[in-house]
């Protein structure tokens, strides 16, 4: 009997201990990216070629995924509000569902199955192909030359992203709303700015973007820097940094959403 549960426990706390130390390192590799995110900052070159990896290449599934989204949303709020007498406010329910809300958590979901993934996939096969043991070599810290200006270009792209989301989520609104249903169009836009507040909608959406931006990147270099150096460690820590990043994503926006709307 006493094996056994020496057994269970181990099986338990086994997974537990190693995810502790592996957030520990997590949290030691954060440090060191800030601490040498100077020289990638002046040398802003590297970071604005991430930049355009992670945000301008991502851009197509961001605007393409955020029309259909406001258009769903809009068809599926008509739907509801007619039932009330309140079609007139369908475009007070999309863009508060976008900036709120849906902007910056489904950007940020894409950002991490498109950039995200393929910036862990890159360091990892850096590192399998002995590239970051070559620039050590050499003195190059790759910790400044490779990771922080991936860091930086994802953490700067994500709120772009989600913005550019949110606008073509409430464009695909429009569409919907006033062009196929026939509402009214000053009624659409008018109500629309009324209701959304700057502070409390906008920048609160801004503010959640920024968070899944560091979160969702610094996942992404880490997974890609911690890679066993080989094409199945290299494939693993591509899925979890697509997992991982999906739960801390819904997971900050719930703690997120808790601070920022519990005086509303």
């Amino acid at each position: 009997m006493v094996n056994v549960l020496v057994n269970l426990f181990s099986r338990i706390g086994a997974p537990l201990t190693r995810g502790i130390v592996k957030l520990g390192f997590a949290c030691r590799f954060f440090i060191a990216i800030l601490r040498h995110s100077p020289v990638s900052l002046v040398r802003f070159r590297l970071t604005m070629r991430e930049i355009w990896f992670a945000g301008v290449l991502s851009v197509l599934i961001i605007v393409v995924s955020g029309l259909f989204v406001g258009m769903v949303l809009a068809l599926q709020g008509y739907e509801t509000l007619v039932r009330f007498g309140a079609s007139s406010s369908l475009g007070v329910l999309v863009a508060l569902s976008l900036v709120r809300e849906l902007g910056p958590v489904v950007g940020a979901l894409l950002f991490a199955s498109r950039a995200g993934s393929a910036i862990t996939a890159e360091i990892g096969l850096m590192k399998a192909t002995e590239q970051l043991a070559a620039m050590e070599m050499m003195a190059v810290n790759p910790v400044a030359r490779v990771v922080a200006p991936r860091f930086w270009g994802g953490v700067i792209s994500m709120p772009l992203l989600a913005a550019m989301f949110s606008a073509m989520g409430i464009f695909g609104g429009y569409l919907i709303g006033v062009q196929l249903l026939g509402l009214d169009e000053g009624s659409f836009w008018s109500q629309m700015q009324a209701a959304v507040d700057f502070r409390l909608d906008v920048m609160n959406g801004v503010i959640k973007s920024a968070f899944f931006g560091v979160a969702v990147s610094l996942i992404a270099v880490f997974e890609g820097y911690d890679a066993p150096p080989t094409a199945e460690g290299v494939s693993g820590a591509t899925t979890r940094t697509v997992v991982t990043s999906a739960l801390v994503i819904l997971a900050l926006d719930f703690v997120l959403t808790a601070f920022m709307f519990r005086g509303v």
